[in-house]
Formats: C-alpha cells, sequence, structure tokens
C-alpha cells in the first residue's frame, strides 16, 4: 500500500478537496490509505474554543468553526446530502464534550475538543470522493494509533497499534482517517504533537510495510529554508534518513520530527510533493545521496525563551545541578533547544509550548539567580559557512551563539534588525 498525507492548507477550502480528488484520480487510489489534517487554520480555530472564556465567547468561537465547515459544505455538495446532518452531529457531539469535561485540566480538554477537527475534515472528504464514485471506507484512527496518557503529545503503543493495522487495514482498498489522533487505554482521545499527522502516516506505513509515504504541501518539496522567512530557497532533491532527522530535530517544519524514525527502520521512501503541481518530482528522503544539493540549511523556531540560571554561592555547575534542572524542564515540560554552560552557569534555549514557565521560574529561583529573554528567535544553520552566518547576523543582535563542526546556533532578538 501507499499512504498519502494531505495538510490542512491542501483542504482548506471547496477547491482544496476537489485538488485532492484530482490528486487521486492522476495518481491512483487504490491500494492507498489517505491521512488528513484539520481543514485550513481549523486547529487554531478549535484551540480558541477550548481556550474561550464564558459561554457567549466559546459559543461564538463554536460558530465560527462551524460557519467555515458549513460554506465548505455548501460548495461541495447538495443541499439535501446527508453529510450536512452528519457535520451537524458531529458539532453537537463536540458541544456535549464541552460541556462533559469543561472543568478537567487544560491538556485533556484540548485533545478531546481539537480534535474534532481532523474528525469533520475526514468525514467531508470521504463523503465527496464517495460521491465523486472514488469508493473509499472512513476509519476512525482512535481504534488503532493507542497511546499513553500523555496528552498533546501522546506516546504511541507500537505494539498494540500495529496489531491493530494488521487486524481493521486491508490491501486493496481506500481508506480516509485522521492524521493527529490517538486514544489511551480508556478509550479517551489522544492527540501526538503538532504537526503530528506527518507521524500518523508513518505509523500507519511501518505497520503496513507500506510500499511508501507521500506529504503533500503547499510548497514544492523539502526545500532549504522555509520561504515564510527566507527569501532565497532552494529545492533539496534527495535527502538521507539522517540528514532529514537530523533538520526535523532541529525544527525544520516541513517534517514532522518522529516522522522518519519509523519510516527509516523499515527504509520506506518518504516523497515531499506540491499538491499545486503532483507532476513533479519533489523531494525524496531515502537511503544513498546524503544531501542534493549540498548547501547550507536555515531552519528558524520563533518565540523562545533564553533562560540562564547562576549558582548563588559561585559553586560550579556539575552533574547533580544539572540532573536536577533537567528534572524540573521535564516535570514543566520544557523542550531544550540548545545548551551552553561555564563554571558557574548554564544558558538554555526553551521551547515553551505548554506555558509553564512561570512555574518554572518559580521552582529554580530557590536554587539561582535567573536572567531570562523571552521572545527570541533561534536560528541554526546546517553545513553551515560564513556568507550563510553572515545573512543571519546581519542588523541582528546575537546573544548566544554555539558552532560545531556541521551546525551553528544563533540565539537573536526577534525585534532586531
Amino acid at each position: 500500500m501507499k499512504i498519502y498525507k494531505f495538510g490542512g492548507a491542501s483542504v482548506k477550502d471547496a477547491v482544496g478537496v476537489k485538488n485532492l480528488h484530482k490528486v487521486l484520480k492522476e495518481s491512483g487510489s487504490q491500494n492507498t490509505l489517505l491521512v488528513v489534517s484539520a481543514m485550513g487554520k481549523t486547529t487554531n480555530a478549535m484551540e480558541a474554543v477550548v481556550g474561550a472564556k464564558g459561554e457567549e465567547e466559546r459559543s461564538n468561537a463554536i460558530k465560527l468553526v462551524y460557519d467555515y465547515h458549513r460554506g465548505i459544505l455548501s460548495a461541495l455538495f447538495e443541499a439535501d446530502h446527508t453529510i450536512f446532518a452528519e457535520i451537524d452531529a458531529r458539532f453537537d457531539q463536540m458541544r456535549t464534550t464541552l460541556e462533559t469535561y469543561a472543568d478537567s485540566k487544560y491538556n485533556f480538554l484540548y485533545d478531546q475538543v481539537v480534535s474534532f477537527g481532523e474528525l469533520l475534515s475526514s468525514q467531508i472528504i470521504s463523503a465527496y470522493l464517495n460521491q465523486e464514485n472514488v469508493r473509499n471506507t472512513w476509519i476512525d484512527i482512535r481504534e488503532i494509533i493507542e497511546t499513553d496518557q500523555n496528552y498533546r503529545d501522546a506516546r504511541v503503543d507500537w505494539d498494540r497499534t500495529v496489531g491493530n493495522i494488521e487486524r481493521f487495514i486491508e490491501p486493496s482498498t481506500l481508506y480516509i482517517t485522521q492524521g493527529f489522533l490517538g486514544a489511551d487505554t480508556e478509550g479517551f482521545t489522544t492527540t501526538l504533537g503538532r504537526e503530528g499527522s506527518d507521524y500518523t502516516a508513518a505509523i500507519l506505513a511501518y505497520g503496513l510495510d507500506a510500499d511508501s509515504v507521500t506529504i503533500w504541501k503547499d510548497v514544492p518539496g523539502v526545500l532549504n529554508a522555509d520561504p515564510r522567512y527566507f527569501q532565497e530557497t532552494q529545492l533539496l532533491h534527495h535527502i538521507s534518513y539522517r540528514e532529514a532527522i537530523e533538520l526535523a530535530f532541529y525544527g525544520a517544519s516541513v517534517i514532522h520530527p518522529k516522522t522518519l524514525q519509523p519510516l527509516q527502520r523499515k527504509e520506506i521512501p518518504l516523497h515531499v510533493k506540491s499538491f499545486k503541481q503532483p507532476a513533479n518530482e519533489g523531494t525524496t528522503v531515502g537511503k544513498g545521496v546524503l544531501l542534493d544539493p549540498m548547501t547550507p540549511c536555515f531552519i528558524l523556531k520563533k518565540d523562545q525563551v533564553l533562560l540562564k540560571l547562576s549558582t548563588l554561592d559561585f559553586s560550579f555547575i556539575v552533574e547533580h545541578n544539572m540532573s536536577a534542572i533537567f528534572k524540573t524542564l521535564h516535570e514543566h515540560r520544557m523542550k531544550v533547544e540548545l545548551m551552553q554552560n561555564s563554571a558557574i552557569s548554564i544558558s538554555l534555549c526553551l521551547d515553551t509550548t505548554f506555558g509553564n514557565l512561570q512555574a518554572l521560574l518559580e521552582e529554580l529561583e530557590a536554587e539561582y539567580k535567573i536572567e531570562f529573554f523571552e521572545g527570541v528567535d533561534l536560528y541554526t544553520i546546517r553545513h553551515f559557512d560564513e556568507e550563510s552566518i553572515d545573512k543571519i547576523i546581519n542588523s541582528k543582535s546575537v546573544i548566544l551563539e554555539q558552532r560545531g563542526r556541521e551546525i551553528v546556533q544563533l540565539v537573536v532578538r526577534a525585534d532586531a534588525g
């Protein structure tokens, strides 16, 4: 089988859904499993639903999501199509979920509610393809991918998940399912981390011994820099698994960091192609050439926090300090993007996605003098040269720099330059 993953940008409107149908017609839909993300910016809109304060604000947030999907439905189906009632029922289910778990912890509630984005998207796409005589089977991925209860960043139970894949999925059928989602042992919805739909595709490919995975994007393939932030970019025609894993680890946004490991274990090639130009070759990740062309690759992570901890008594920062610091970081779900230490201090560039910075600072201030800068940008350049560094630091204020043989990382003030 082959696995196709379509992201939110590719199905953001009725035109995108019709284009997905066109891609399937051109590339074939037999022996295919389709993984889809929430439509457009729905995940952001669903986060607004979860974070809404008061009934009126929440109702308005839900209405925005509802109207957006109804608009897509109206452009794809006749008014008497059953999909309208099915989507209305899904929204009723979402409202019930919000009422039932309103007092639950945020991360748990987040997963139960935000997951409706993928459920809505996959239902609409499945119904449209059936309408166009592309017969398919809609499946709920939560019945297949089993995880722990680490809500918003769940870890997969591989043995149980692979068993479910073998039991529920038959070759030769076209399946439509959701990315990003799983379920814990009690049946509650979990999510695999932002952009986790790529990871879903890799999990399914691993369990099915798939021929390939194709991620359909709004870019020609994997570029050496994000075109949203860099003016000059180059298409990378081929990347080795190792090189792609390195790029993903440092935050390259085209491929999810967890996606590559299961594919590499079974040497399943990954293609990244443009849904706008499906005939173009795009990028292939697999065995062979390390990087073609060999060129500096730029990765930007915005809105980070630079934290500097110094001992209060001028004692050295040694192993037991680091062990305690990293234990605390783990407890507050902080991801360390860069670390640099001196005799009496340690500097950490942190991704604070889960919003626990204040609690972390309060816990650390009893042991350390604390300095921190919020809203900094972290630039990583792989296969750097001096010219590539100059492109970044020109007119920017660099507050931390770290160099290795292949990689340089620069923490800069986001508002500089």
